[in-house]
């Protein structure tokens, strides 16, 4: 009663096949419990066909070998009325099939596969008793639980053996499966060695739509297309992979736990795939209520405001008054019992990332109003974030990427997501946070899509524009632009001196900075009596410890002794 024969593309798992034969024959397990084991991973990882593998091995060892497809009631109740009439059962539901299946004294293997639905309990499905054995396939990591003997998270194929299905998928002699090694993996590294995906991508190149070499520059261009192609030989459940992964979202639709589960996919989906931390929704909603609270409106172009707070999805509630994170972690939860994001705590940072193929196909769904809104609900994070300037400098690395993923959108598309003020504002608190990482290019090439954006150049600094002004010296002088750096930070200290106290940090930062970049242009002198003035303002209003103070002093101290040594 096995659904279909084994696949003949089937590659690798042997250790696998091994520890689940030996797990079935082990004969020094307790008798007092059945023997069940449970197979969990991604959608399309290849847990049906372990399954099927194993009951071909074990097909003599077993009097009876049962499969049902448990993903849906009436897949269950045709499976179960099967086996009850396979035993000569007059059994008219479930239950009583189950009941007959428990009293076969003979020994059985049943397969419930597919037990994808998070809001089941699949032990109505598992026979009372101790006869018999059973194995579970899920893409729900907390079906583990029924196992008594083994529970296998199926990961990725090892390269070599993703390579080896590639290759057999898109029907290449063994002969010269060698001289394509290069090419395949490149194929691989780029599908993250995803079963279905691999077998997908070999059946595209064996019915001739493209070469193996051609492979990856046409998924860059067709990735929706590639991945919703399926032969019509060796099919899997769904077809594809992008039905695989919409099957596991279509069971979280309908209640506010599912919405908001589905909210949090199209946030991932629009940043980066790697790893995000969860802090950074705390932090945002603190950003959030720090401007709700604020209340006016500001005239300063890069500061957050309400629009911004009330952008952020329905789990951040910026006017709670408290951060309550529930929501979030149930929504967290569903996600990765679904398998469809994996949530880890990597170097301590615990947070949220996806397969590169998950993450393709989440962005891919979504329709161009839906990938709109997502943008601006995660663009608004993570400038809204930024206040926690601790939490920045901790997880720089695992920020960088999902900066990066942000301002890969066109620009010109970036200032028709919203009121102009607001979106300018979003993308200089990117610009900051790349500024802070030192991504002294793409910031360079950031400001330059704003100039054209925002018309108006640096060679004619506006007063309105100060902020950016102030951003775009500290860029130049990173990139060597000493004479520019000078211009455009004298143009913002002039600026400050009629808006900001003498003593407001922003304006002795931006002291700070003109004073470097003085010494970069070879104007030592006046950086030296800027430093000097710096000091003795940060002498009234910091203790003599504090950092900002420190680095002041020391700038001075080593532009003087430059100075000594000249002399001397």
């Amino acid at each position: 009663m096995v659904p279909r024969a084994v696949n003949n593309l089937f590659t690798g798992r042997s250790q696998l096949l091994q520890r689940i034969q030996s797990a079935l024959h082990d004969d020094s397990a307790s008798n007092s419990r059945r023997k069940q084991l449970v197979i969990t991973g991604l959608a399309g990882i290849g847990k049906s066909e372990v399954c099927l593998q194993v009951a071909n091995t074990l097909r003599q060892d077993f009097w009876g070998v049962f499969w049902v497809d448990v993903g849906s009631h009436a897949t269950a109740k045709n499976g179960f009325l099967a086996i009850a009439k396979a035993l000569g059962s007059p059994a008219n539901g479930i239950e009583d099939s189950l009941l007959a299946l428990a009293s076969t004294q003979r020994q059985w293997l049943l397969i419930l596969d597919n037990a994808d639905d998070p809001k089941f309990d699949y032990s109505q499905y598992i026979p009372s008793g101790i006869e018999g054995a059973v194995i579970i396939t899920s893409r729900i990591r907390q079906c583990s639980h029924y196992s008594t003997v083994l529970a296998e998270l199926l990961d990725a194929l090892d390269v070599q053996h993703s390579v080896q299905l590639l290759l057999k998928a898109a029907r290449v002699p063994e002969d010269q499966r060698q001289r394509c090694d290069k090419p395949a993996q490149d194929i691989v590294r780029l599908l993250g060695s995803h079963t279905l995906a691999l077998i997908q991508a070999g059946a595209y190149i064996a019915e001739g739509y493209c070469l193996l070499d051609e492979y990856p520059a046409k998924y860059q261009r067709q990735r929706k297309r590639l991945l919703e192609h399926s032969s019509d030989q060796e099919q899997s459940r769904y077809r594809d992979v992008h039905a695989t992964f919409e099957a596991s979202a279509e069971v979280l639709e309908g209640d506010k736990a599912g919405q908001d589960a589905l909210g949090l996919l199209e946030i991932l989906a629009t940043l980066s795939s790697s790893l995000l931390p969860l802090q950074l929704f705390a932090d945002a909603w603190q950003g959030a209520t720090r401007v709700l609270k604020a209340g006016a409106k500001s005239n300063a172009i890069d500061e957050m405001e309400r629009w911004h707070a009330l952008q952020l999805p329905g789990f951040v509630d910026g006017e709670a008054d408290e951060w309550d994170d529930y929501r979030l972690k149930k929504a967290s939860a569903l996600l990765t019992s679904l398998s469809l994001v994996t949530r880890s705590s990597t170097g301590g940072v615990d947070g949220l990332s996806m397969h590169p193929l998950t993450h393709a196909w989440a962005r891919d769904r979504l329709k161009a109003q839906q990938r709109q809104q997502a943008w601006v609900s995660a663009s608004c994070m993570l400038a809204l974030s930024r206040g926690q300037s601790e939490t920045w400098q901790a997880y720089e690395r695992e920020l960088r990427p999902h900066v990066q993923s942000l301002l890969a959108l066109c620009m010109k598309t970036v200032f028709s997501l919203g009121p102009r003020k607001e979106m300018l504002a979003i993308l200089l608190q990117c610009g900051w946070a790349l500024n802070a990482m030192r991504e002294d290019v793409k910031l360079e090439a950031l400001l330059l899509e704003i100039y054209d954006q925002v018309e108006i150049t640096p060679e004619d600094p506006s007063e309105e524009h100060v902020a950016i002004w102030d951003l775009a010296g500290r860029n130049a002088g990173y990139m060597g632009h000493a004479r520019q750096a000078v211009a455009l930070l004298e143009h913002v200290v002039k600026v400050q001196e009629t808006t900001l106290a003498e003593t407001h940090p922003d304006r002795l930062a931006s002291q700070h900075e003109l004073a470097g970049a003085y010494r970069a242009n070879g104007q030592t002198t006046e950086a030296v009596t800027l430093l000097e003035h710096i000091v003795t303002v940060k002498h009234v209003v910091l203790d003599k410890d504090h950092p900002s103070r420190l680095v002041s002093i020391q700038a001075l101290e080593y532009i003087n002794a430059t100075l000594a040594e000249a002399r001397d």
